[in-house]
């Protein structure tokens, strides 16, 4: 059973919340449920407030800013310790490597949380 995402009579909820909810991983709607059933799974629908988040599809985005996010991070750090340190490539590959897949772990769940909080803040399913 799909319940609407914004109800008559109900406040309506701003972009910025809504993506707040969706960096902590809850229901852009309510804020209480769990968006995620496991680490990248969405859930079917909300807990709480029984939202279906099957319309919110983020699809490949997440991936994407995520790259985008931590190149940003791990580039920098690459250049600085290289004029700062010259360390050998090795040791290069033994620090970054793991920082970059780290990051990209941490931060890809979170970042998909964020991106399907946008979509249903801005259609409004």
């Amino acid at each position: 059973m799909t319940v609407p995402a914004v109800e008559p009579g109900a406040p309506r909820i701003g972009f910025i919340e809504a993506f707040k909810r969706g960096l902590r991983r809850c229901c852009p709607a309510c804020g209480g449920g769990r968006l995620f059933a496991g680490y990248l799974t969405m859930g079917q629908s909300c807990n709480k407030c029984g939202i279906d988040f099957e319309p919110c599809r983020a699809d490949d985005a997440p991936a994407y800013f995520t790259i985008f996010l931590v190149g940003h991070i791990v580039v920098p750090g690459i250049l600085i310790a290289e004029q700062w340190f010259k360390p050998d490539t090795t040791v290069q590959l033994a620090i970054w490597l793991p920082v970059t897949l780290i990051a990209t772990l941490a931060l890809l769940p979170i970042v998909k949380g964020a991106t399907i909080a946008a979509v249903w803040a801005t259609k409004r399913f």
